[in-house]
């Protein structure tokens, strides 16, 4: 199979361009990434000399560009994304023209060269925040913030375009997804690196809020079953089955890394901050897809990853990024 990964370059896409060359001797990938301030070839300098990879710098928006990349592709995967909310709460824009008009270029061009299958790839903030029990996929979406609504406008387009056009889609929605290769703005980087380098923890209100926990090669795992084994047309949420709420969290990783619970700086909520999430994955596991890792244990990986990383992540931090901290978290 050959796959068009949008994104790869990202998080979680350029895990699963390591997932599938290393699960899938026969698949080809074309990493298809415009490489913005989240994306960093540094993910996939192991894979880059792969006869059966290769990277393309190219925008999601620009519809000649996709075209281009897109072609003899057998499947798209889709995770190009805008996806920090707090960035979001600061300005939309850049979340609706890449979260939303990206997406809208995407489906078209695979409309046009009848692509095989176009996986587009989701979050489980699409549902809102749930007090009791766990999302699925035929609930209402409540996007609560600017990053989570133009999620949902993507997935409903998506879904609208297997309706209307019956161009093969399926969306996947997961939890919280953590492990090697997280830019640092987000909390569980964030707070590792942080940590390690005796910074404090700004920890958002009183900390209560809860997430379920996914670790990222399992998500890629899932994400590769949908992609091969999935029914068209259909939504998968991908959940971790681990909520823990973020002061809770916070305590494990000081524990991990060896510094003190002083470190937890509590800082003004974010706004519209949505309290709880949980997802049912039972469609998932319907697939035969359950996670193989344990929060626990993933976490300790994922705190000796960084540990072990610092030549990956401290240039990050000292560069654009720091800027942006300051801005976050220094008035709060």
């Amino acid at each position: 199979m050959k796959i068009l990964v949008t994104g790869g370059a990202g998080f979680i896409g350029s895990n699963f361009v390591r997932h599938v060359l290393t699960a899938h001797p026969d698949d080809a990938v074309i990493n298809f990434d415009k490489l913005t301030y989240a994306g960093n070839l540094e993910n996939l300098r192991d894979v880059e000399t792969d006869p059966r990879y290769r990277f393309v710098r190219g925008d999601i928006g620009d519809r000649a560009q996709v075209l281009e990349a897109m072609e003899g592709v057998d499947a798209v995967v889709h995770f190009a994304a805008e996806t920090h909310v707090d960035r979001s709460n600061a300005g939309a824009a850049e979340f609706l023209s890449t979260n939303v008009t990206g997406t809208f270029t995407l489906l078209e061009a695979a409309r046009e060269l009848k692509v095989a299958r176009f996986v587009a790839i989701g979050t489980d903030e699409v549902y809102g925040s749930i007090a009791k029990g766990a999302a699925r996929e035929l609930d209402p979406l409540n996007p609560s913030n600017p990053y989570s609504a133009s999620k949902a406008a993507a997935d409903l387009l998506a879904r609208a375009y297997w309706t209307t056009h019956r161009l093969p889609v399926i969306v996947t929605r997961s939890s919280n997804n953590f492990g090697p290769y997280q830019y640092p703005e987000k909390v569980i980087p964030l707070f590792i690196t942080n940590a390690i380098e005796d910074k404090p923890l700004p920890l958002y209100g009183d900390g209560k809020n809860v997430r379920d926990w996914l670790y990222v090669l399992d998500n890629c795992a899932a994400i590769d079953l949908v992609l091969r084994k999935g029914k068209e047309g259909e939504v998968y949420n991908i959940g971790g089955s681990h909520e823990v709420e973020n002061i809770v969290l916070t305590r494990q990783v000081l524990h991990l890394v060896g510094k003190p619970e002083t470190l937890i700086t509590p800082v003004v909520d974010r706004p519209g901050h949505d309290r709880r999430y949980a997802l049912d994955s039972g469609k998932a596991h319907g697939l035969g897809w359950k996670p193989t890792h344990t929060f626990p244990k993933a976490l300790e990986a994922t705190v000796s990853w960084y540990k072990e990383h610092e030549a990956w992540w401290k240039p990050i931090k000292s560069g654009a990024f720091r800027a942006y901290y300051e801005k976050q978290y220094q008035s709060r």
